[in-house]
């Protein structure tokens, strides 16, 4: 009896905190990705479930490629596994994902989508990275000479649209007269499409490129001319060194381990996460500048570094606009 009780207490001392608070044991989290976990948008989320895995939180798996018509069943499939955690997309699908966190009230939704939360276990994200693309913005309007900026992007959707006008925004903070031309290819992953609307755009007269999508700093990189990379690190991840002079970078990190952290508590509950996706809250920063660092007018810099201040301190707001934006030449 006396073997049960030294164990039980063991037991009981090793979910306890130093302050008696009970400390979760690792769930179990699944990601269900549309696309190749290369696909930087899916593989911004895999990269933050992967850490938080590496930190010994979760237990995490996953599944890539799964198409909108199949995407419901993965999903009771995972639920129906026993995790605690489902962390995906709902964009195309949002009314029938909404069905099956009505059906696993026991499992955590946290998805991106573009609608509200919903019921008590359906939280939302979107990229909310409009932040540094008004800060990347400044210095590409600073840097273009023949004042006309091209822009291609996937869709023209309201993920898509808040980052382009933000960009716009801040270009013509510091240059009234640049002019943009406005693409959509009509993909989220079709590298030489974007590659060949670039190529179309610098005919144009474009001297500077904003490479929402994959395929865009090749163009620029064959044409000689700059480019500004979009959610990863598009000079060291995309080839672009000596090309891309800087990235808004889009960070879910801290999103999963609050969403993590509140399941474990049992508070999870049905939210937007759109603040967790921005400066503040550390999701969402511009990458360095690396070899351009020397190549950027010092007053411009400084602005840039006075804006993000502000930004981070509340002092200043980077308006959000979703409609699609249009070429002005």
């Amino acid at each position: 009896m006396k073997t049960w009780i030294l164990k039980a207490i063991t037991v009981a001392l090793l979910v306890m905190g130093v302050n008696g608070e009970v400390l979760a044991a690792k769930i179990k989290v699944a990601g269900i990705y549309t696309q190749p976990i290369q696909q930087k948008w899916d593989a911004r989320l895999h990269q933050a479930l992967v850490a938080a895995q590496t930190a010994g939180e979760i237990e995490y798996v996953f599944s890539e490629k799964v198409a909108n018509t199949d995407y419901v069943r993965v999903l009771r499939e995972y639920a129906e596994s026993g995790v605690s955690l489902v962390v995906g997309e709902a964009f195309g699908i949002s009314k029938e994902a909404r069905k099956v966190a009505d059906d696993y009230p026991q499992v955590s939704f946290l998805m991106g989508d573009p609608f509200k939360p919903h019921g008590s276990n359906f939280s939302v994200f979107d990229n909310y990275i409009h932040e540094p693309c008004y800060l990347m913005g400044m210095i590409a309007g600073s840097m273009t000479k023949t004042n006309k900026i091209g822009m291609v992007g996937g869709y023209p959707i309201g993920e898509v649209n808040r980052l382009f006008h933000a960009f716009i925004a801040g270009a013509r903070s510091v240059n009234p007269d640049v002019q943009f031309k406005v693409n959509f290819i009509g993909s989220w992953y079709d590298p030489p499409k974007a590659k060949e609307a670039a190529f179309a755009q610098v005919e144009a007269g474009v001297d500077v490129l904003y490479a929402e999508r994959a395929g865009v700093v090749d163009a620029a990189r064959e044409k000689g001319i700059l480019a500004f990379g979009n959610v990863n690190d598009m000079n060291k991840e995309e080839n672009g060194k000596d090309v891309v002079v800087t990235s808004a970078l889009w960070h879910m990190e801290s999103a999963i381990s609050y969403a993590i952290d509140q399941v474990k508590k049992g508070q999870f509950k049905a939210e937007d996460y759109k603040e967790w996706t921005m400066m503040a809250k550390g999701g969402a920063t511009l990458a360095p500048y690396y070899e351009f660092d020397g190549k950027i007018a010092a007053d411009i810099k400084t602005r840039v570094s006075e804006t993000s201040a502000a930004i981070m301190a509340g002092k200043f707001t980077v308006t959000i606009n979703d409609d699609q934006p249009k070429s002005t030449f």
